[in-house]
């Protein structure tokens, strides 16, 4: 399990376990929080085509899917 602070979550590096398209490395590139503080929306994008995509940050915290840093 990956702990994980959701205000140092922009521009944080992430590894995907499982790769896929050749997309193995991603940063958060965008991180929005509600009035509470909650984040309400995350996104990721690919280092190698900078393809972005909507993710539950959340999922992050599953170390079967994600690394934190580039490996």
């Amino acid at each position: 399990m990956n702990q994980i602070n959701p205000k140092k979550l922009l521009h944080s590096k992430w590894t995907r376990v499982l790769v896929e398209n050749k997309e193995k490395h991603f940063i958060v590139s965008g991180v929005e929080f509600d009035e509470a503080g909650e984040v309400i929306e995350c996104i990721i994008e690919a280092v190698i085509n900078n393809r972005q995509q909507l993710i539950d940050w959340q999922s992050l915290k599953d170390s079967s899917l994600w690394r934190q840093n580039w490996q």
